[in-house]
């Protein structure tokens, strides 16, 4: 089983950015494509602020499948093995996949988050 790869992520926006209006309130969760391995999932977690997390899933990370958003917005799905992951802490819960998604460090100052490795 192969890990999903480290490379270098350095996003930042306005808030207020239109990408990101979905997230204006807790349960809100965008895609941002060009960042991470896969992109990114960013959510508004109604208990943990925002998180961020890489699209590739960590099941079979080497086919480089990226999740998609649930409807719900609680849930990521990976297409390719059926895999759902969990919004607030990136936790497998539906199989095959074991492994936590890949997160990365979120930071919001003055109106604008950045999100780092």
């Amino acid at each position: 089983m192969g890990n999903i790869p480290s490379v270098p992520v350095n996003f930042s926006a306005p808030l207020s950015d239109p990408r990101l209006s979905r997230i204006s309130i807790a349960g809100g969760a965008v895609t941002i494509d060009g960042y991470g391995v896969c992109g990114l999932i960013i959510y508004h977690s109604f208990t943990n602020g925002y998180v961020a997390y890489d699209r590739c899933s960590s099941y079979q990370p080497e086919n480089r499948c990226a999740v998609t958003l649930d409807s719900s917005n609680l849930n990521a799905t990976d297409p390719c093995s059926g895999s759902k992951f969990s919004l607030n802490d990136g936790s497998p819960v539906k199989a095959p996949a074991t492994r936590y998604l890949r997160s990365y460090s979120v930071n919001v100052s003055i109106n604008q988050i950045f999100i780092t490795n």
